[in-house]
């Protein structure tokens, strides 16, 4: 008898290596699965058995005390201490309406093998935020450029403020799907 791990974590673990993570293993169980996990991560990986809720937390406490941002993925309730503790806290769940601990996401289970296009994906979206701040700072000071000078009627400024809104929305909402299509994830279009 040996468990069975969800679809697409090798996937996940490859290409997340790929990109140079850093990979820790912090599991609950007993090291029986140790020689079938260990296949699955590289030589730079730990691979810790017998972890209890106050192990995994201290394990994340240490790496953030080394200054090292920390994301965890957590399937189960004795996660949810580490879960709250890491920089970024993702619950991995098969129905997240029975499962919905403090942390900053939910993963669909089915879904693990896309891991490393979620995190590509957020780090776009800081980009797009970052973009239409920018963007955004300058078409303000352009229009108080022109409403210091008098040139710019309240009318017009009327009309200019709310389509600036729209128009920053309008850029993020492209980028956005721009940058999932680039990332081939599904439902993007």
């Amino acid at each position: 008898i040996s468990n069975l791990y969800r679809e697409g974590i090798k996937t996940a673990i490859d290409a997340l290596q790929k990109k140079n993570y850093a990979l820790l293993l912090l599991s609950g169980d007993n090291n029986s699965e140790r020689k079938t996990l260990e296949a699955l991560f590289d030589s730079s990986s730990n691979v810790l058995f017998n972890q209890t809720p106050q192990d995994k937390l201290n394990a994340i406490q240490q790496l953030q005390e080394r200054n090292q941002k920390v994301l965890m993925l957590g399937d189960g309730l004795n996660d949810a201490g580490a879960l709250m503790q890491s920089d970024v806290g993702i619950a991995v769940s098969d129905n997240s309406a029975q499962f919905s601990p403090a942390c900053d996401a939910i993963l669909d289970g089915s879904k693990i093998g896309m891991i490393y296009e979620l995190l590509a994906y957020a780090r776009s979206g800081k980009k797009i935020v970052a973009a239409s701040f920018t963007l955004s700072i300058a078409y303000n000071i352009v229009g108080l450029s022109f409403a210091v000078q008098g040139t710019l009627s309240p009318i017009v400024a009327a009309i200019l403020m709310p389509a600036s809104s729209i128009s920053i929305v309008l850029l993020v909402t492209l980028l956005s799907s721009l940058s999932a299509r680039r990332l081939r994830i599904p439902g993007s279009k």
